[in-house]
Parts: structure tokens; sequence; C-alpha cells
């Protein structure tokens, strides 16, 4: 008798299973669904089609050329060798016997100063530095910073080749620390081009320049952030970039992926001295600009408008009954400045010139030093509670006048007057001329004292009325209560210079 195995329905029907996920897997039609087929489908991730450079060797070989090395030599301030009797040297040398090598140097090398001392001037010395520069036409401009070339009596440009070119100053302006060169030459120079657009944050970028004279190195980076304030001058707006700088790439370009010029290298943030990853280049909007009028007039022309100004915090904003805390508060009008002149005077928030708004200080210095001398702006003023256009004639800006001088805000008080523990006295009985309420007195454990107010600051002004006696000033708080005022701005001077103080009120 034949001997068969049953095979039960269920092993027979898992046997079916089985064969066809082989042919299945065979016919390559097998998935992830067909095996699991309970499985949800997911969306794809998002992602970025624009892949980064592979590298940067199309940009550098074809910018290579227009960037250069420049040496500038620098005359420096000569010294006196002193062999003085202040040290001791004289009697010494007096003491020798003729002939001797020591009195024969004393009497060949010294000389009589001031005071019968010994000196003897040495010879002019001459320093050497070094930075970074680019050519931006083909008949030899170069664009550097202004503190390379500082001082400098001969400069030198480097090519990519070697080359060296004499060079003559064009001009300079140490207000945005750019300067321009130009090499007189038959030779037709590589030369490159500033963006027109701001780079965004994130881009890549090239910096190429002359680090501790080794020249033409190239670094690479992105764009870290843009309109950067790092207290150089009053039209910081540096874009900051991670790629590495150094000593002597001052004055070199940072580069787009298009070969254009971004920036203009001029600082490194740098707490031990070495690099950090934290670069600031000069926008090329603000380069091309300077740049061109130093190529046409060999200088650079702002407008003045001669006040002393400062930000305005939330209490200003509330003492003076904006919505806002925007805008640049007078704290003075320069004498015979075109300010003082158009009817400008402390107190005055600047809101706004020729309809562009000022959001702040800065704001302020860089919309007028835009503009030429003797051009008539409107300028939008909060007063007395209300917007006021006033016309001004700028003058023109001069190396020692400031356009705004910045002032740094007053810090916030949080407590009242009655709370200061200040003693008031009239500028008479303080034996002191002019107008203004002396603060004769102070507590060391006072808030006021905290706040830095100082014996001897003079309060000028309390609510935009002018004060003279302690009873000016409280009749003026009253009256900034009973106009429901929550803070009041106080004009303080202090050091010759004024500022404002917003006060809470909160009077006993």
């Amino acid at each position: 008798m034949e001997n068969r195995r049953s095979v039960s329905p269920l092993r027979s029907r898992r046997a079916k299973l089985l064969a066809g996920v082989v042919a299945l897997g065979a016919a390559g039609l097998l998935t992830a669904q067909t095996m699991v087929p309970s499985q949800m489908a997911f969306a794809e991730p998002v992602r970025v089609e624009a892949a980064a450079p592979a590298d940067f060797s199309d940009v550098v070989r074809t910018v290579s050329p227009a960037v250069v090395s420049v040496q500038v030599k620098q005359a420096a301030e000569p010294r006196m060798m002193n062999f003085g009797g202040k040290d001791g040297f004289e009697d010494f040398f007096k003491g020798l016997p003729n002939g001797h090598p020591f009195e024969r140097f004393f009497r060949d090398f010294g000389g009589q100063g001031e005071n019968g001392d010994q000196q003897r001037r040495q010879p002019r010395q001459y320093g050497l530095s070094q930075g970074s520069g680019f050519f931006i036409t083909g008949d030899g401009y170069v664009v550097t910073n202004h503190h390379v070339i500082d001082k400098g009596t001969e400069f030198t440009v480097i090519d990519q080749n070697g080359d060296e070119y004499d060079a003559r100053l064009i001009g300079a302006d140490k207000r945005t620390d750019l300067a321009l060169l130009k090499i007189d030459s038959d030779k037709t120079f590589t030369y490159v081009d500033f963006a027109d657009d701001a780079p965004e944050v994130g881009e890549w970028t090239v910096a190429i320049g002359n680090p501790f004279g080794l020249g033409g190195s190239v670094t690479a980076g992105i764009v870290s952030a843009r309109g950067r304030d790092i207290g150089a001058g009053p039209y910081d707006d540096f874009i900051q970039i991670d790629a590495p700088v150094n000593r002597g790439n001052s004055g070199g370009p940072a580069f787009n992926m298009n070969g254009e010029v971004i920036g203009v290298n001029a600082a490194i943030f740098s707490p031990s001295g070495g690099n950090v990853g934290i670069a600031f280049a000069i926008p090329a909007s603000t380069a091309q600009d300077v740049i061109m009028e130093l190529k046409d007039d060999g200088k650079v022309v702002r407008g003045w408008l001669g006040v002393q100004i400062q930000n305005v915090s939330a209490d200003i904003a509330e003492s003076l009954g904006l919505e806002e805390a925007r805008g640049a508060i007078v704290a003075e009008a320069q004498e015979n400045s075109p300010a003082q002149k158009a009817g400008l005077r402390s107190g005055d928030t600047i809101l706004a010139v020729d309809g562009t708004n000022v959001d702040g200080p800065r704001d302020l210095s860089k919309i007028i030093a835009a503009y030429s001398p003797d051009t008539k702006v409107d300028i939008t003023v909060w007063r007395d509670g209300e917007e006021q256009d006033i016309s001004v004639t700028l003058g023109r800006l001069q190396d020692q006048e400031q356009a705004a001088a910045v002032q740094p805000a007053a810090e916030d008080v949080k407590t009242s007057l009655d709370e200061l523990g200040l003693v008031l006295t009239t500028k008479a009985d303080a034996g002191l001329d002019g107008e203004g309420v002396v603060i004769a007195d102070i507590d060391p454990d006072s808030p006021a004292a905290e706040k830095r107010l100082s014996n001897g600051d003079v309060i000028l002004e309390v609510a935009g009325m002018k004060v003279n006696s302690p009873a000016d000033v409280m009749k003026a708080l009253e009256k900034a209560e009973e106009d429901g005022r929550k803070a009041v701005l106080f004009r303080i001077e202090s050091n010759n210079t004024t500022r404002f103080v917003a006060l809470p009120m909160n009077l006993a």
C-alpha cells in the first residue's frame, strides 16, 4: 500500500502564498507595500535642489588676477638717544680719560640737548605695512582700506604674477575706511565689478587677499549677517562673513559665486588675536558710492545737520506721547549749525527726512550724510505732541564736525523724583552762572546714584519747560501729572554735554 502524507488545507494555502511571494520577488514586483499592506504611505521630505558648488576653482581662477597686494611705506617719528644726567650717564662719561672708546662714543653720538641732556637725533626711519586691494578698472584704479594706506608716503601694488607697480593715492575716506589708488601704466589690467544686489544671509562668499604677506590666499565661507554695527563709526553697516580673514586681508574683496564684489574686507573680531570666523566687510553699495566720489573728486563731501542726538527709549517715547519708540531725539542743536538756524531745538524727535523714516540715530546719520551740502531737506519732527515739518538747508560736514553725534540713551529710572535722594539748588546758590537747577547733593545709596546722576549735574528742562529753581522743577512735574503723563522728560547737562532722562511719574 502506497504511503501518502496528508496536507491540511491551511498548510496548502500557506504554501501557495509563499510560492506567490517568491514569484513576485523573482519578477521584481515585490514592494514594501506588497509585503506590509497595512503600512501608510508618507510624503517625501522637503529638500533644496540647488546644490553648493563642488569647488570654488572657477571663481578663483577668474577673479584672482584682479586681486593685488598693497605695500605702504610709512615715515616713522625720529627717536632720541638720551645720555642725559638724569640717568647719571653724563658724569660717568665725563670721568673717562681722553681717548677712551666710551669717551669718543659719547663725544661722537651725544649732543647738547635741553636742560643739558646729551641727545642725538637718529636718522629718519621707515615702516612698511601690508594689505590687499583689487582693480575696479582696466586702467589701474585699485580699491583698498583707509587704514591700510594711512600715513603712507609711498605705495606699491603687487599683482598675481609678482610684478610691482608704483601707485599714487587718489583719495581716502576715513569715515568709511576706504581708499583709492592709481597705477599709471600702459598695461590693461584684469578688473572686477561691484555686485548690484546685497547678498543673502547663508550665501557662499570667497575672500582673496594678502594675509600676513603671503599673497594670493583664498578662503571661503558664508554670509553670516548683514547690517552689523561694530562701533567703527556713524555709518556702520557691515556684512559679517565667516570666511577666515586675517591681518593683511584688509582692503581685499569678498566675492559672490558670480565673481562680483559683495564687500571690502575691513575688520575681524578676535579676542585672542587669531581668526575666530567673524570678519566684517564694507558692503558693495557703500563702497561703490564712496569710491566713485573719490575717483571723481578725490574726496567725499557729506551733508551736515549739526545736532547731538540720542536713541528714543520706551520711557522717552511715553514721556513725549509717541506711540512707539523710534526716531532720534535732539539733545542739542550745535551753535550756528544748519539745525539751529532752521529752528530745530532740544527735545525735538526727528522721525523722517524727506519722507524717509528714521528708526534711530544711525539711520539719521546715514541719511543726512548721503545728501550734498546746500541741499534743502524737509525734516519731520515730533514737537509738543504733534508732527511738524521743518525745512533745513544742510551744511558741509568737516573732519572736525559730526553730522549726528550719537549719545548713549540714558538708563531707565524706576523711581519717582521724591525717592531719588536728591538735593536741588539754584545755580546762583551754587556759585554758577547761567540757567538750570543744580544737583547739590545725592545719597550714594539712592537709585539716582545707581543711575549715574552726580553732584553738579544741571537740570535744564523738565517736560519741555526751562527750570531755574527747585520750585520750577516741581511745577513742571505737577503739570505733567495733570496732563496724564506716565513719564516725564528731564534734560540734563553733565560734563559739557546734554542728554535726556525719562523719569516715571509717581509723585508723593
